[in-house]
């Protein structure tokens, strides 16, 4: 197992900020950079031996790649951030949720 694990370190040894701001592209004669939120995670365990002969063990993993929009050329020249709208709302809706069962909590609390 410790053979698996080591090709998994090393297939994603140089994942990071590479990942998140994609390579610059050439489009309509505008230089833009891609921008993504990245996340990825693994696991795995097993279970001793039990006297019959049987161990078992397991593992996986996943990711998700949501593309936040780019980065390109505004007004003066400056550089700014032009967002994906659908990908930005789609990435608010845990937020969202998350404030729903806040104030759900506290509502709660003050009728009690």
């Amino acid at each position: 197992m410790a053979e698996e694990f080591a090709s998994l370190v090393e297939a994603f040894k140089n994942v990071g900020v590479s990942r998140a701001y994609g390579a610059a592209v050439q489009i309509a004669g505008e230089e833009i950079i891609p921008v993504a939120l990245v996340t990825f995670g693994f696991g795995g365990g097993s279970s001793p031996d039990d006297g019959s002969g049987e161990a078992a063990a397991g593992g996986g993993g996943g990711g998700c790649v949501l593309p936040l929009g780019v980065y390109g050329p505004g007004k003066g020249g400056h550089v700014v951030f032009r967002p994906n709208t659908v990908a930005v709302l789609a990435g608010l809706v845990p937020l969202a949720c998350a404030l729903g069962f806040a104030v759900r909590g506290v509502v709660r609390a003050v009728k009690a």
